[in-house]
């Protein structure tokens, strides 16, 4: 094992462990304020899924690849392989479809109180658990497939492989099916990531067109506090941003990869890292920028030292 090898594997050891520990640490929190709390918010069952998935994408993803960047091979057989490449791909349409609900929920949750966006918003929180639902029925059959064509390593002058992870491969059955699948996989992620796309830029157009109404109420020089609303706004904001980055980022490397006779290693590993970043960094986002969870922690701290005293 080389120097960038042992590299790679901490940074992926460093992701699984900060992105896993604050994921946890969010869905329980989430799943508190869903089931025992008066302060709850209809979107909390939504974070729930996102929490969850991205700590499943982390174990399913993060942790053979840190074990084989720090060079274990052949550690996984083929059904292990089927099982663990089919709970990553379900946990990443789950990520893709919660992230682009929460951001259409905030995008109507924010709009104008006109009498049209009142029945919508009414009728908005019973329709979150039907999505959630829907997230799963529809991850679970587009990406059923790697049940079939994921196995164990395999000898590339065997078999045509389609995708090496040094400890599972892909192998090709068939260029109809291969393509035919492309398709689903990459109109699905077009799809959502189109419509988160356009929830944010809605959420931006009202964010800005709010900020200078109250500016000119409240004059220059006053800066009233935000509501709510507007503050898990921004917060949707930001995280559809990441997501939208990073996904544009790993169309454009896949684009690369397969134009490239050689593929660098380098350049494949930092990919790797990529791919996981969003897992790793958006629960980070949402600690910061949820309020709730920052007066829960001071009022603890101002207990603690309370106590102490």
């Amino acid at each position: 094992m080389n120097a960038t090898d042992l590299s790679f594997g901490m940074v992926f050891l460093l992701q699984i462990s900060v992105g896993i520990s604050v994921n946890l640490f969010l869905f329980l929190f989430y799943s508190y304020m869903a089931t025992a709390s008066r302060k709850s918010s209809p979107s909390d069952l939504i974070l729930i899924h996102l929490a969850f998935s991205n700590a499943v994408i982390l174990l399913s993803f993060g942790l053979p690849e840190t074990l084989s960047a720090w060079g274990l091979r052949n550690f996984l057989s083929d059904g292990g392989c089927k099982i663990l490449m089919y709970v990553f791909r379900v946990a990443r349409g789950l990520s893709i479809c919660s992230t682009c609900l929460l951001s259409v929920f905030q995008a109507v949750t924010i709009s104008p109180g006109t009498s049209r966006w009142a029945r919508i918003k009414a009728r908005l929180p019973g329709c979150i658990l039907p999505s959630c639902l829907l997230s799963w029925g529809l991850s679970l059959l587009v990406d059923f497939d790697s049940l079939f064509n994921i196995t164990g390593p395999r000898n590339s002058s065997v078999f045509r492989i389609m995708l090496d992870l040094k400890y599972c491969s892909k192998v090709s059955d068939g260029a109809e099916i291969s393509l035919l699948i492309a398709v689903v996989l990459s109109f699905r992620d077009l799809f959502f990531v189109v419509l988160m796309s356009l929830a944010s830029g809605y959420m931006v157009f009202v964010l800005h067109r709010h900020h200078r109404r109250v500016r000119h109420l409240h004059g220059p020089g006053r800066s009233p506090g935000e509501t709510p609303e507007v503050r898990a706004a921004k917060r949707v904001v930001a995280l559809v941003t990441l997501y939208v980055l990073l996904y544009g980022r790993q169309s454009i490397m896949l684009s690369v990869f397969l134009n490239r006779k050689e593929k660098s290693p380098l350049l494949m590993s930092s990919h790797l890292v990529f791919s996981i970043a969003f897992s790793s960094v958006s629960p980070l986002l949402m600690l910061h920028s949820d309020r709730r969870i920052r007066t829960i922690w001071k009022r603890e701290s101002v207990g603690s030292r309370v106590n102490s005293s």
